[in-house]
């Protein structure tokens, strides 16, 4: 089955071991770095969300005017706008990018973070909110009637919209998670399930959960599983571990103050546990960031050579994961590297595979081949 590389959309130089040089929105590296991703054999880049950051929608846009194939992701609160604005203004970018626009619906795993724009919603209601958000944005893309709509937190009369998407039935709408109110509501509604990049037992516990939500809510498929690493790789596995030592002492000399006590999110938690267990997991996962981060976000590593974390992702797709989100330290450095030395190896493994299940024979697990 095809498989999906996806990067960020970045719109400044800034990560965890670099210090942006000027404001937030840097629009000819936001251009740059997207056209790196499109000229380096990614499919897709996320353009994320966070109450003080550039909207996401209006650089995807800009975004769209100078690229020509890369698919846009964008991410999206729904607290932030009604949901019949919403679909109209995705309808409305996919247009503009010739049908490349996708969605990635956020529920919200900050409450300081949603209170900072107005949103007072305990996290339960929140889930309850985007379960009926993403229901609406799916009527609004597809009636062409008139609809009704009255649930807890919205309550529609006689919508219809006069935009529809180009992509038919509607473009795909992603959601992550890993709470039991993130499984049932991505598992009843999502067309892909992103999750953070933890242990290959968490991982496959994970998209159990998923599936069963899914049966629960009485679909007949399953979402697409995303899972989301920091790739680290070089020549060799001593330069990659010494690349990766360096990027700890790095986040250390830039890390700012942060939160004590647990982290609210599920997520977090999960990769905390993780943490616990050990810096290194399964062939090449490494949590050394995500504690020097306090599991703040996607953090666990994948560290080694081209092959050795092609074999890595490997191991996920055997678990069924077929998007693979994935993000560097140096941004654009990484982007290109990874497009260039880790993703024709994948796609070519994954080919192979393929080939060998339309020959009906029993395929050869490609990470015994490179590791």
């Amino acid at each position: 089955m095809p498989v999906e590389f996806l990067g960020i959309g970045g719109t400044n130089e800034a990560s965890e071991v670099t210090n942006r040089a000027g404001g937030s929105l840097d629009l000819e590296y936001t251009a740059k770095l997207a056209r790196a991703h499109e000229d380096h054999g990614w499919d897709r880049i996320l353009f994320a969300y966070h109450s003080g950051s550039p909207d996401p929608a209006q650089v995807a846009a800009y975004v769209a005017s100078r690229t020509e194939k890369i698919r846009l992701l964008v991410a999206h609160r729904p607290n932030v706008a009604a949901p019949t604005y919403t679909a109209k203004t995705f309808a409305t970018l996919d247009h503009l990018s010739n049908g490349r626009f996708e969605v990635h619906v956020i529920t919200g795993g900050s409450t300081a973070d949603q209170a900072a724009e107005g949103d007072h919603l305990d996290k339960d209601s929140r889930y309850d909110r985007t379960r009926e958000f993403i229901q609406i944005l799916k009527s609004a893309w597809t009636s062409t009637e008139r609809f009704d709509f009255h649930g807890a937190h919205y309550h529609l009369d006689q919508f219809v919209s006069d935009v529809f998407p180009v992509q038919q039935p509607r473009p795909r709408i992603s959601f992550g998670g890993s709470s039991a109110a993130a499984y049932a509501v991505g598992g009843a509604e999502a067309d892909i399930f992103a999750l953070w990049g933890e242990p290959l037992a968490g991982t496959a516990e994970q998209i159990a959960a998923v599936t069963a939500s899914a049966a629960a809510a009485g679909r007949t498929d399953v979402p697409e599983i995303q899972v989301a690493f920091r790739p680290i790789i070089a020549p060799t596995e001593e330069l990659a571990w010494a690349k990766a030592e360096s990027i700890l002492g790095r986040i250390k000399d830039n890390q700012r103050p942060r939160r004590s006590g647990e982290p609210e999110n599920a997520g977090s938690q999960r990769l905390l546990k993780a943490v616990a267990a050990g810096q290194r997991h399964d062939r090449a996962l490494w949590t050394g960031p995500t504690g020097l981060t306090g599991g703040q976000g996607n953090s666990t590593a994948l560290v080694g050579t081209p092959e050795t974390v092609t074999a890595a992702l490997l191991d996920y797709y055997d678990l069924g994961v077929r998007i693979f989100s994935a993000r560097g330290y140096d941004i654009l450095d990484d982007a290109i590297d990874f497009g260039r030395y880790v993703i024709p190896l994948v796609r070519e493994e994954v080919a192979g595979r393929d080939r060998a299940v339309e020959a009906g024979e029993a395929p050869v697990a490609a990470v015994e081949q490179v590791a």
